[in-house]
This record gives structure tokens, sequence and C-alpha cells, in this order.
């Protein structure tokens, strides 16, 4: 395996434009390769001052303790056992040079920077996460490699870095590609978030069906892969229309609950969920699963996610026509994302901040949300968000008397929203600027933002998707 460069999990070039040598492993052996064993050998027997003689003795010769230092003789494991013993390290040291207590001490860092990520900044979790990337590489330890690199990703999720985080998810895919689908399942939805962020909704649903057919369809029905595989798929799913894909998606993931064991895979799930219980008008439903998503995420102490919570519980607020109680939850989940720096989620959040000031009556402070909000989006990502805040300005200025204005934002969040495939707000935008073009006695130009606004609607989520992704084979998981 090639070295890879620790900031972006790209191969590191030599000056003359080559890829540095690795030791080469053989699929299933985990040994180096005769040379890297030879000079490990040699360097340890000369740091103990032993002889070749003393090395190789009672079983084996000086001449082939030399011949392996040279890297000539690819050793057997009962020869690097008997080295390993005089030289008074692990077998393991030898044969690969990782001392015995690396796996164990990475992965024990890797949870501890998953807390520094839950509870704390992202960008002290990222220092954490380069850390044991570089000894993963060192190593040759590719599931930790991984591993770190699945949570840069996330970091780069937190902080808005979209495209960085789309580079740290596909590496880590590229490491784990001669692993089983399982094991990459992680970094496949950390990418289809990513996508999904970037108001690539439909590449988002396509990369999640994929990896939901191939699980269901090969044998590999992981339960915790598989719920992190639907439950990330229902938010695409209800912002391009496919709100059948979502129920089902949810009904799915409701079923693999007693099946899996990660307490935060479920809170997720549950909060996740929520929404779709929502569009059903299970209010009381939708309740009960975001309370039970909060009770999880507070007792793992995922500030990020409880932040998701209070902003989801104001969704459901200002859906039941409670604007104060929705407000007090949406500046909550602002506040608390503001404190974990997630300027991509906090832009999610001030949009439905916005629209319930002004419901209430706030638009003035709503509109200065919105403006502030544009002016912090970089290019080339929020596209959802920023048509959002383009279709609530045009709704402020048409109640303020300005037309002009409010057809110029409805004109942009269209434009914005036909990038991203979100059927119903392309609808909803289509429909507010015919209504304004007829308004002001434009007929022809109305009637073409209907049609516009219909061509969306019509056969939501299999006019963008193709055929629904396969079920799982066994009737106690649907």
């Amino acid at each position: 395996m090639a070295a890879t460069s620790r900031a972006t999990g790209e191969p590191e070039r030599s000056p003359e434009g080559g890829v540095p040598p690795r030791p080469h492993r053989a699929h299933g052996d985990q040994r180096d390769a005769p040379a890297a064993i030879g000079l490990r050998v040699k360097r340890l027997r000369k740091a103990r001052e032993l002889t070749q003689r003393q090395l190789a003795e009672p079983a084996y010769t000086a001449a082939y303790v030399s011949t392996l230092e040279a890297g000539k003789v690819q050793p057997s494991e009962a020869a690097l056992r008997h080295i390993a013993g005089r030289l008074g390290v692990a077998y393991e040291e030898v044969a690969t040079g990782r001392p015995t207590h690396i796996t164990t001490a990475l992965r024990m860092e890797l949870a501890d920077a998953q807390r520094i990520l839950a509870v704390e900044d992202a960008a002290d979790a990222r220092a954490a996460y380069e850390q044991i990337l570089g000894r993963a590489e060192d190593y040759g330890l590719t599931q930790e490699r991984a591993a770190a690199l699945v949570g840069l990703g996330e970091c780069a999720l937190e902080t808005g870095e979209l495209t960085e985080s789309l580079a740290r998810f596909e590496a880590a895919e590229h490491a784990l590609a001669d692993d089983p689908l399982p094991a990459r399942a992680r970094a496949v939805r950390g990418r289809s978030v990513a996508h999904y962020l970037a108001g690539e909704l439909r590449y988002a649903c396509y990369l999640l069906e994929s990896a939901i057919d191939e699980l269901n369809t090969s044998g590999l029905h992981d339960p915790g892969a598989l719920l992190q595989l639907y439950t990330a798929s229902i938010a695409p799913y209800m912002d391009m229309g496919a709100h059948a894909r979502a129920a089902q998606a949810a009904e799915l993931a409701l079923a693999l609950v007693p099946q899996v064991s990660d307490p935060a895979l479920v809170a997720t799930m549950h909060r996740t969920v929520a929404r779709t219980l929502l569009a059903e008008g299970r209010i009381d439903a939708a309740q009960a699963s975001l309370a039970r998503a909060t009770e999880l995420y507070q007792q793992l102490q995922i500030r990020t996610e409880l932040a998701h919570c209070h902003w989801m519980r104001g969704y459901v607020c200002a859906q039941h026509g409670d604007l104060a109680q929705a407000e007090t939850e949406l500046r909550t989940a602002r506040s608390m994302l503001m404190s974990k720096r997630a300027a991509l989620y906090v832009s999610q959040v001030e949009v439905e901040l916005a629209d319930v000031l002004r419901r209430g009556g706030k638009s003035a402070q709503a509109a200065e949300l919105l403006e502030s909000l544009l002016a912090g989006l970089k290019s080339g990502r929020g596209a959802l968000h920023a048509g959002g805040a383009h279709r609530l300005l045009g709704l402020i200025a048409e109640e303020a008397g300005d037309a002009e204005a409010a057809e110029l934002h409805y004109a942009t969040a269209l434009s914005l929203l036909e990038q991203t495939g979100a059927a119903g707000d392309l609808a909803d935008i289509c429909r507010l600027l015919g209504d304004l073009l007829r308004g002001e006695g434009r007929t022809e130009e109305a009637l073409n933002a209907y049609r516009t606004g219909l061509g969306h609607r019509a056969e939501p989520g299999t006019t963008t998707l193709g055929p629904a992704p396969a079920r799982p084979p066994f009737g106690r998981w649907v």
C-alpha cells in the first residue's frame, strides 16, 4: 500500500514523482516483506549487543540469521517466534514492526477523539484524529487509519467544510476497499450526508440506495450498517418529495432497533424518524420519538445531536402553531451549534428560526437574520439553506408590498433549488412566484411558473430516483 498524505489521504509523491515504497503484505499475511523483517531483526539484535550466533542458537545457525538479515529468505513463523523470544519482544513486533500495544492504544485514542467531537470542539477533535491518522499510517494499521479518516470527515461536516469531508470519507472507503461493505457503512453514510448538505440530493440517495441494495442482496445483513444507511436516507427523501420512500426507510429502521446495541445510532434514528411521523400528522408519536432521542443523547453527552433535537422540537412546535415555544427551542439549538462552531447546521437552524420570527410578526428580525446567513454561506455549499433563505426574504418583501424584490428573491431561490432536486420546495417556490406574477397581471409568465412547479411535483420519487432499494429478506426485519 502506498504511503498517503495525512492531510487528504491521497498518495504522497517522492521528489522524483514516484510513490515511496512500503513493505508489501500479501492478502491474508500480516508479515512484512523479507527485506523489512531482516533490517528490523538486525536493528533489534545490535541494540541488544547480540551476535548472529547468539540470536540463532540453539535452533538455527548464524548463517541463517545472516541470510535473514540480508532479506534473502522468507522466514517461517517458527523462526520469527524463536528470534522474537531471543530478542525479548513479541512476535508481532518482529513480523510487522508494530509494538504489541499500538492497536489497543489507537482504539482508545479513537474513542477519546470521538468523545471530544461529541462534547467539546471540532478543532480539538480534528487535532486528535490527525495524530491518530499519522501513527496508524506509520504502523500500517488499515482499520485504525480508516476510522481516523472517518473521524476527520465528521469534524469537517460539523464545521461545514464539505469538500474536505468528502475527501476524508472517500479516502476511508478506499482504505477499506477490500473489506466487507458493513465496515465501510460509516464512510458511505458520511459521503451521502456531505452531498446532501451540498444540495446534491439525488447523488446522496444514489449512494445510500446502492449500499442498501448491496447489503440486502448479498447476504451482508448487518443491522448497525443498515440502520445508519436507512436513517441517513430519510432527510434527502423528504426534501425530494419522496415521502413514501422516507416512510418505508423509517419503518425498516425502527424494525432494526432491537438488533442494534449502539445507543448513538438508535438516538439518531429516533430523531430522524420524527420528521416522517410529523409529515404523517402523528404529532404525539413525533414528540415521543424526539424525547427518546434526547434522553439517549443526554446520557451520551453528544451536544451537537442534542442541539438537533431542540431544532427538530422547534420545527414540530412551529408546525403545530406554537410559535413562542418554537422560537425558544430553535434559539437553544442555534446557541448550542454556534458554541460547537457547526456553521452549516447553524445556517439550517437560522432558516427555521427566521420563518418562525416572520410568522410571529417579527419580519425585520427575520430579514436581518437571513441577510447575515446568506453573507456567511460560502459558494458551492448550502444550496438548500440559501434557497430557503431567499424564499423567506421573498415572502417578507411581498408582505411589505415590494413585488420587485420579492420576484428577485423567488427567482434566486428557484435557481438554487433546481440544483438540488428538492421537489416539494421547488413546487412551493413556483407557486409563490406564479401567484406574485398573476397578481401583477402577468398571466402567461404566471402559467409558466405553475407549469414548472407541476413538473417538479409529478410522480415525486420516481422521476428523480431509480427503483426503490431491495428490502431485507428476513420477515423479522420488515
